[in-house]
């Protein structure tokens, strides 16, 4: 869901009750891998399609453009600044619900959903959510430290660092941030805890972070790895990753795509891993007691390679550099 970057003032925390109105308004959104994505869905004028992560709805709109009349769209997304951007499209064949991705099959109910004929996935964080400072997302501006994509339940990271111990801090930011110097960090943050100073906005964070790494790869702000495994851990980004992916398998129809755009390795790694599973169920060694078309059917077959964006692409929007997008087709219903 990364989108395109676009320059803002230095801003200051701002109240709580700001409304989500306010928060639409300060960014420009520009959605990744637009048309390749669309396209690998394999659009069916009359068919039934799912957006997961809605973000600003690029996305959606090109899948509206290609539908006919009878063809249906949902979209689900768990920003209420997304939610206020979706109910703004009028459209009797569109329909948008407030729910983390991992909730598809609650989605099926309502809307009397069997199968569908595509699926897609645009994970990560938009630029709105990036660029609006008092969502917490970014140390270029000093906000509240909040990072939440839901702003309705969970914890933010301010209330995170608050009771989160030195140890399992490190575990975090090592696993979700790859950052080699987690220990450091995190012993850092806990520091500056246990020394009477809460952690409470971005841009205190950010010094803390910077602080504690010695060595900083040209043109990365010391704070991106640690600010990346925080935003993942409190969002339960790949956990709700993990959980999504086999209820899409459980979603499509026989021919339906499913397809997800990933930003970093993390992500990927699953996506990745999940269609290999799926597609190589009869992998089995030559003397395995149980002959491979005695077992279930592969489920999934890969559409393609991996796509990335293109360079002029990435010249227009840089945030869109780390895009992988994966393409798999349903091929058998157990």
């Amino acid at each position: 869901m990364m989108t395109g970057a676009t320059s803002a003032p230095k801003l200051t925390p701002i109240s709580a009750k700001a409304s989500v109105s306010t928060m639409t308004q300060s960014s420009t959104h520009i959605t990744v891998l637009l048309n390749e994505a669309v396209d690998a869905l394999n659009i069916n004028p009359s068919g039934t399609y799912i957006d997961g992560t809605f973000g600003r709805g690029g996305h959606s709109k090109k899948i509206l453009s290609k539908l006919g009349e009878t063809g249906r769209l949902f979209a689900m997304d768990r920003d209420l600044a997304a939610m206020e951007a979706g109910e703004a499209i009028k459209d009797a064949r569109f329909k948008i619900e407030h729910r983390h991705f991992s909730e598809i099959n609650q989605l099926a109910i309502n809307n009397s959903l069997k199968r569908v004929d595509g699926i897609l996935l645009d994970l990560g964080i938009s630029s709105p959510q990036i660029d609006e400072g008092e969502r917490g997302f970014s140390f270029r501006f000093d906000g509240p430290l909040d990072m939440r994509m839901d702003q309705t339940r969970g914890k933010t990271v301010a209330e995170l660092l608050a009771t989160i111990s030195e140890k399992q801090l490190g575990e975090v930011i090592k696993h979700y941030g790859e950052e080699r110097f987690a220990k450091q960090v995190a012993r850092a943050i806990i520091k500056e805890r246990t020394d009477g100073r809460a952690i409470t906005s971005t841009g205190q964070l950010a010094k803390v972070v910077a602080s504690a790494i010695p060595k900083v790869e040209p043109g990365q702000n010391p704070a991106t790895r640690t600010f990346q495994a925080l935003r993942i851990y409190v969002n339960q980004e790949l956990e709700e990753l993990s959980l999504i992916l086999p209820k899409c398998l459980d979603s499509l129809v026989v021919g339906g795509r499913l397809v997800v755009i990933s930003f970093h390795s993390l992500e990927d790694r699953i996506v990745k891993r999940f269609i290999s599973g799926e597609e190589n169920r009869d992998d089995l060694p030559s003397n395995f007691p149980i002959k491979a078309k005695d077992l279930p059917q592969a489920r999934l077959k890969m559409v393609g390679k991996a796509i990335k964006p293109s360079a002029d692409e990435i010249k227009l929007n840089v945030r869109a550099r780390s895009a992988v997008m994966r393409v798999a087709e349903r091929t058998a219903i157990a």
